[in-house]
């Protein structure tokens, strides 16, 4: 088929933009199938044409749930090629979660795969509910009339990931789209020579958006994997050729532990970048990737509600600072303030109000919500962060976690990077509890490193050496491994919980 590239710029333009000139190269690598540019094209064309025929047109709303498949990337695109709003849904939500979010949207259909179908059939009526394979089920109409799509039409509502209360809809448009991938190419210097490896899932902005359709609308090639483990992105990166990969902590922690337990080795010398958000990166655990696999991990800040906000340059000849995220993105503003409102000086911590490529439009059906997180067309993020003279940026903290012990404020983030410092800690997670006496007191969970050893005491001793006393975690619990939340972050809710059992069973 041909595609012309219309005038106004939406999220289906920029990928034929980027399709023109490339129609046979490859696009998506999902387990035996190899989609070319234009093969993509017509299956959006086939989502397209599936869609319109259960009724759904331009500012619907319909949602798919599973795990990753090429077909929620047709879904994107075909979305944003006629018009309607696309809902992604993470394959680790529960029947509860689900059918909030599509009650919530007012999706008109939820498509599922095998691996999510029963929980779908628990969440959604029947009669709503089709399989994944139904999209691409009917042939490519060659002479559809065009939708008229405009960058300033709601595109994507995607939903967080519901640690407190109900979850939140984030709305974002076209132009945000757009602008996001042109932002995040700049930064990382991404093109059509790139191979990115997404193990994310795609229900979620960072797999679907910063990395799939970032690579795409440069005209790389995404290798997509159905769901993350160490042993398949590792092997993943020497049988493809990858250049580009994006994970959370807990990801890269993973496939060290998966290689140290097994004296196990991988080659990543061709790989360019190895992209780590979602969650504060250890220094530790930074410094012992780099020295079993040779590759420095990029750490990088965003939200779901705004993308990109810090990260390092491709082309930046200078070294970060120890400690430092970054500087501020292409496109984005930034202003930390202070609990006055005033604006903070150098090295001084207040809390970052930002703006970026990418920023919410609204949280959908929540007018309160909106007012209350946006100022002056600032998101209010909730997280502290200092500014030094040359332009890099620190997280020093998140207002909503900072623990307040008989008046010390205690910010977890730092309680944990000190404890990943000690040799034979994996990984840690700090939270508070109640305290009759101080107020709140800080409680650790632990995971140890493969054949080392430990005490209570002995890790105690370690970090009153290096924290102020009123930091320091008298209680403190060893694990085999952590929880995790839908989207790979370490479940803090449930180990406050646990935690608060724990003294109360005390």
């Amino acid at each position: 088929m041909e595609h012309q590239r219309p005038v106004s710029t939406t999220v289906y333009n920029s990928l034929v933009g980027a399709a023109n000139g490339r129609m046979d190269k490859v696009s998506i690598v999902y387990e035996t199938e190899k989609i070319t540019y234009a093969s993509l094209l017509d299956r959006i064309s086939q989502v397209v044409h599936r869609l319109k025929t259960l009724g759904v047109g331009k500012g619907d709303v319909f949602a798919v749930y599973g795990q990753n498949h090429p077909e929620q990337i047709f879904c994107y695109y075909a979305a944003a090629k006629m018009g309607a709003i696309f809902v992604p849904v993470n394959p680790n939500l529960t029947a509860a979660e689900v059918a909030y979010n599509f009650k919530h949207s007012e999706a008109k259909v939820l498509f599922h795969d095998d691996h999510t179908e029963a929980t779908a059939r628990e969440a959604v009526s029947v009669e709503k509910l089709l399989h994944i394979s139904e999209l691409t089920s009917l042939p490519v109409v060659e002479d559809e009339p065009p939708t008229s799509v405009n960058a300033g039409d709601d595109f994507i509502i995607t939903y967080s990931s519901g640690t407190t209360g109900n979850q939140k809809a984030v709305v974002l448009d076209h132009r945000a789209q757009v602008d996001v991938a042109v932002s995040l190419g700049r930064m990382w210097g991404i093109t059509d020579k790139d191979t990115t490896l997404v193990a994310l899932p795609l229900g979620y902005l960072f797999g679907l958006s910063t990395a799939a359709a970032t690579a795409l609308a440069a005209g790389g090639t995404v290798v997509l994997l159905r769901r993350y483990h160490p042993r398949e992105v590792l092997e993943a990166f020497s049988e493809y050729g990858v250049s580009v990969y994006h994970g959370v902590p807990t990801m890269y922690s993973m496939m060290m532990e998966y290689c140290e337990q097994r004296e196990l080795s991988y080659d990543l010398s061709g790989a360019r970048l190895l992209i780590c958000s979602g969650a504060p990166l250890p220094e530790e655990v930074a410094a012992r990737f780099d020295a079993k696999f040779g590759k420095p991990l990029q750490n990088y800040y965003a939200l779901t509600e705004v993308t990109p906000v810090f990260g390092r340059y491709h082309d930046d000849p200078v070294a970060l600072p120890h400690g430092a995220i970054g500087k501020a993105a292409p496109g984005a503003t930034i202003k930390i303030l202070n609990g006055d409102g005033l604006e903070c000086g150098t090295d001084e911590p207040g809390e970052v109000f930002v703006r970026g490529a990418a920023t919410l439009k609204r949280y959908a059906k929540d007018d309160e919500l909106t007012a209350a997180t946006l100022r002056d067309g600032l998101f209010r993020t909730g997280d502290l962060v200092t500014r030094d003279k040359d332009g890099f940026y620190y997280i020093v903290g998140r207002i909503k976690e900072i623990i307040i012990r008989g008046g010390h404020n205690i910010s977890p983030a730092e309680v944990e990077k000190t404890i990943v410092s000690h040799p034979a800690v994996q990984d840690a997670a700090v939270v508070g509890i109640e305290d009759r006496i101080f107020g709140e007191v800080p409680i650790a969970f632990v995971v140890l490193r493969a054949n080392t050893a430990l005490s209570v005491d002995g890790l105690i001793a370690f970090l009153e050496e290096r924290l102020s006393d009123f930091k320091v975690p008298r209680t403190i619990y060893f694990e085999s491994e952590l929880p995790q939340g839908k989207t790979g972050k370490i479940d803090k809710k449930a180990l406050k919980a646990r935690a608060e059992q724990q003294a109360v069973a005390a």
